[in-house]
């Protein structure tokens, strides 16, 4: 199968490059020569300062989740019913989902000092939305 000859191949390349520290089952991402290493950290470089380049011309309020929450919740309070008509639980998904995916790209869970998911603020400002909607949802 394809996982074992690619294995082997690679076995053979620490065989023949005396590299003999290899633990069977043990990652061998180390192993990357520095020139693809380089090339991996260049292109992620590049795609991260892209991203941060993603929303530069927009305002504030349409590219910060929590001012854009800001204004639905503005929205339920003043006008209830064309909020509820519009089925915006059901649109705030789709309409932060490209918010919140420029915001986790360079978010790492295997790093040591990752930040939680619980902790960023936009999810922090999604809670309060949520707990904001549940409590006038009570009254």
């Amino acid at each position: 199968d394809f996982i074992t000859k690619y294995r082997t191949c690679r076995q053979q390349v620490r065989v023949s490059l005396g590299k003999v520290d290899h633990h069977e089952g043990m990652s061998s991402d180390d192993e990357l020569p520095p020139t693809e290493m380089t090339e991996f950290q260049k292109s992620k470089d590049d795609i991260l300062e892209d991203s941060r380049k993603i929303f530069e011309d927009v305002r504030v309020d349409f590219s910060d989740i929590g001012q854009i929450l800001l204004k639905f919740q503005e929205w339920k309070e003043k006008f209830p019913d064309s909020y509820c008509d519009a089925y915006i639980s059901l649109c705030l998904p789709k309409l932060l989902n490209p918010l919140i995916r420029a915001q986790l790209i360079s978010w790492n869970p295997l790093e040591q000092n990752f930040v939680e998911l619980e902790e960023m603020p936009w999810f922090r400002a999604i809670e309060e939305f949520s707990d904001a909607k549940n409590v006038s949802g009570s009254k």
